[in-house]
C-alpha cells in the first residue's frame, strides 16, 4: 500500500485496490480495515463527547506513516481537536482551526494540562452556594439546587475570563463542565437525556421527563467535575504531559474561516488531516445550544456560520477553496488526509467530489482509502444496531503537493 512506503513508520496495510474513474482522473481505492474496530481504544483525553466526530485511530494511522516527529500537523475543520491532540501525544506540533468557539474551549485544556491537585484544590475553594437561576428556563433539565450551582460556576467563569485571570485550571473546570451540562447517566448534571453530544430542546426534554416520569434530581456540580477530571488527568505520563506541552502554542488554534488561515505561515504543514462538515447533516447550533450558553456564546450566530449547504454544489465551492488554502500551507511533499463520507443514502458519494477538486486547488490525488468495518455497538438512536450487517465506514481522499 503507498502509505507504507510514503515516509515515516508504520507496516504495510493489505487492502483490496480497485481502480475507478472520477471526473477524468483514474485513481486507486483501497478498501479494507486499517484501524482497530474497538471502542475507546484511545487516549482517555479523547473522551470528550463531540457530534461527527472520527476516532483518533484515523488521524494517528497518517501522523505514523507520514510525518516525524516534531513536525507540524493541521486541521482546518478541527471540532473536538482529535487530530491535533493526537498530534501532541505523538510527538508532532499542532495547528487547527474550526469557525465554532467551542472548539477551542474543548481542545486547549487538553493540551494545556492541569494537574489533578491543581483542579481539586480549585473546585474547593468555589463557593457554589446559594440561589441563582438562569435568564432562561433550564427547569425540565435541572433542580433547582443543581441550576444554581451551574449558573454560579457559569459566573465565576465568566469574571475569571473577563478581568483575564483564567487559567489552565479554569479552563479545564470550563471544558469539563461543558462536556457535563446534559446526558443519559449519573455523571451529568441533568435529569436522563438524550447523549451529551446532541442537546435536547426544553420541549424535547419535556417530553422525555413525561414518558420517563422524572423530575431533575440534585447533583453536585464540583464533585462530578472532579470524578470525571480523574480517569484522564491520571492517564496522562510526565512524558505525555511534556509533548503536549510542546505542540500546544496558543496561536495556532484558530477560530474563523477554513479557507483564510493567514496566521500559519506558507510552507509550514507537513500534514493535514481533517473531516468537513458533510453537507447539511449534522445541526450544531440545535446539538450546542446549552453548551453555547453556558460558554456565552450565540448559538445562532455559530449555527449560520457552521450551516452548509443541502447540495452538493455551493458545497464544493468551500471545500475548493479550503483545500486551495490548504495547498499554501503545505511544504513540499507534505500530505492531506481528507475524510469524507456516503451521504444521502450513498447516493452522494463525497470522496468522488473531493478528489477532483483537490486537483483543481493544485494537489495531486494519490488515492482514495475506504476503512470499512463492522460495528461494534448498539446505536439504536441513529437505527444502527448489532449483528445488523451494517457497516462504519471513513473514505479518505489522500492528496500531496508536488
Amino acid at each position: 500500500m503507498m502509505l507504507a512506503a510514503a515516509g515515516g513508520t508504520g507496516s504495510p496495510v493489505p487492502a483490496r485496490v480497485e481502480e475507478i474513474f472520477c471526473a477524468g482522473l483514474i485513481l486507486p481505492r483501497y478498501v479494507g480495515e486499517f484501524w482497530t474496530s474497538a471502542q475507546r481504544a484511545g487516549h482517555p483525553l479523547h473522551e470528550v463527547p463531540y457530534r461527527a466526530c472520527f476516532k483518533p485511530e484515523l488521524p494517528r494511522f497518517f501522523i505514523t506513516r507520514l510525518t516525524e516527529p516534531g513536525d507540524l500537523v493541521h486541521d482546518p475543520f478541527m471540532g473536538r481537536g482529535t487530530t491535533l491532540l493526537e498530534a501532541g501525544l505523538l510527538g508532532r506540533r499542532a495547528a487547527g482551526n474550526d469557525v465554532n468557539p467551542l472548539s477551542r474551549v474543548l481542545l486547549e485544556p487538553r493540551l494545556d494540562l492541569p494537574l489533578l491537585e491543581e483542579v481539586a484544590q480549585r473546585l474547593c475553594t468555589l463557593d457554589l452556594s446559594g440561589d441563582a437561576r438562569a435568564e432562561i428556563d433550564l427547569s425540565m433539565f435541572f433542580s433547582p439546587r443543581t441550576e444554581s450551582q451551574v449558573v454560579r460556576l457559569r459566573e465565576y467563569l465568566q469574571g475569571r475570563k473577563a478581568a483575564g485571570r483564567d487559567d489552565r485550571v479554569d479552563r479545564w473546570i470550563r471544558m469539563v463542565a461543558t462536556t457535563r451540562l446534559t446526558g443519559h447517566s449519573l455523571g451529568f448534571f441533568s435529569a436522563y437525556t438524550l447523549p451529551p453530544n446532541e442537546a435536547a430542546t426544553p420541549a424535547g426534554q419535556r417530553r422525555i421527563n413525561t414518558a420517563r416520569g422524572q423530575t431533575p434530581p440534585d447533583r453536585d456540580v464540583a464533585a462530578l467535575i472532579l470524578r470525571k477530571s480523574m480517569s484522564p488527568l491520571r492517564a496522562v505520563t510526565e512524558e505525555e504531559r511534556m509533548t503536549l506541552a510542546a505542540a500546544y502554542q496558543p496561536q495556532r488554534l484558530l477560530c474563523g474561516d477554513a479557507s483564510q488561515t493567514a496566521a500559519l505561515p506558507d510552507d509550514s504543514v507537513a500534514l493535514v488531516v481533517t473531516s468537513p462538515p458533510f453537507l447539511d447533516l449534522v445541526q450544531y447550533e440545535q446539538d450546542n445550544w446549552l453548551r453555547s450558553w453556558f460558554n456565552s456564546l450565540d448559538a445562532a450566530e455559530i449555527g449560520q456560520r457552521l450551516t452548509m449547504s443541502r447540495s452538493v454544489g455551493p458545497w464544493s465551492e468551500v471545500m475548493l477553496r479550503t483545500l486551495r488554502e490548504l495547498r499554501r500551507v503545505l511544504r513540499p511533499g507534505g500530505w492531506v488526509a481528507f475524510e469524507v463520507g456516503e451521504v444521502r443514502r450513498g447516493s452522494v458519494r463525497l470522496d468522488e467530489v473531493i478528489a477532483p477538486l483537490g486537483v483543481r486547488a493544485g494537489l495531486e490525488c494519490v488515492g482514495i482509502l475506504v476503512h470499512a468495518q463492522r460495528f461494534t455497538k448498539t446505536s439504536r438512536c441513529w437505527g444502527v444496531a448489532n449483528n445488523a450487517g451494517r457497516t462504519n465506514t471513513n473514505r479518505v481522499v489522500l492528496f500531496r503537493r508536488r
